[in-house]
């Protein structure tokens, strides 16, 4: 089928108690990867291109790709814009077809991030495509994003920046962090419910990766309807390929190296579904 929006299939899962997965996809071998393991589920997906990957590759190679596999496919894939760093490539993002975008304007002023995304926001809603916006502060660092501190969202802010503007679905900070964690995290939970409690919309978990499965479990529990899943993927896909060149270090073809990447990826994707429960869940 072709790509779809995040919307519906947020709103499906929020609704379901269970949480899409967005995995972080940085060639054409992971993109086939998660979709595979999409469709062995029969489970919604959404795959996330962050600023770095698009300089990369492109927008408009990753939305070629993207959407030939999606309409290969019998599950719905949603093509997601992660961690939009202005309102230009936001822009950018929309007119290439992606399906979804986020912009981040976190590490801005609360009455700044309010503008920015407002702005975003209402040029994505007048091309039907829904918009992420992020609260709060997660820690870490991802692609080009680097945070030294956790600030984790303000439940009243979270409901005041909901309203004023009118995004589709909203990144809380818990005390998670991108990339993987040097130590133990430590997770304010009861803050998913607290935001709940005061936004409408679908919540997202970022910083998933590295997380144990019960935490991610509790998470979707208490509200999460969307987690994102990066730095994992990459590590399982070049350890395959490490490992398959240790065995045969004559290794010359780079088929069987994607191929390898590919079947690590497709297994690791399955087992984050699972534990976001939503697999068999496609519609």
């Amino acid at each position: 089928m072709p790509l779809v929006t995040s919307e519906q299939m947020l709103l499906d899962a929020q609704k379901g108690g269970y949480a899409v997965g967005a995995f972080n996809v940085e060639n054409m071998e992971m993109l086939k990867a998660v979709v595979a393991a999409a469709e062995e589920l029969h489970a919604p997906v959404m795959l996330q291109t962050t600023p770095s990957t698009v300089r990369y590759g492109t927008l408009e190679t990753f939305k070629a790709m993207a959407a030939a596999e999606a309409e290969k496919a019998t599950v719905p894939v949603c093509l997601h814009l992660d961690h939009g760093s202005s309102y230009e490539l936001v822009l950018k993002a929309i007119r290439a077809g992606y399906t979804s975008v986020m912009f981040d304007g976190s590490h801005e002023t609360f009455e700044e991030n309010i503008r920015l995304t407002k702005q975003a926001a209402d040029a994505a809603k007048a091309c039907g495509i829904p918009v992420e916006g992020e609260l709060g502060k997660v820690g870490g660092k991802e692609d080009d994003l680097e945070v030294e501190e956790d600030t984790n969202t303000d439940p009243m802010q979270a409901k005041e920046f909901v309203e004023k503007t009118g995004v589709t679905s909203l990144a809380v900070a818990i005390g998670t962090a991108h990339g993987f964690y040097a130590n133990k995290p430590v997770l304010d939970k009861e803050r998913i419910t607290e935001v709940k409690k005061l936004v409408s919309i679908p919540l997202v978990l970022h910083g998933a990766s590295g997380l144990s499965d019960e935490d991610v479990k509790e998470c979707v529990q208490r509200g999460m309807c969307k987690v994102n899943f990066a730095t994992e993927l990459r590590v399982v896909y070049t350890g395959a390929g490490k490992k398959l060149l240790a065995e045969d270090p004559e290794l010359f073809d780079p088929k069987k190296l994607g191929i390898a990447g590919m079947e690590a990826v497709k297994e690791f994707v399955k087992g984050r579904m699972l534990v976001c429960g939503c697999d068999q869940k496609a519609r």
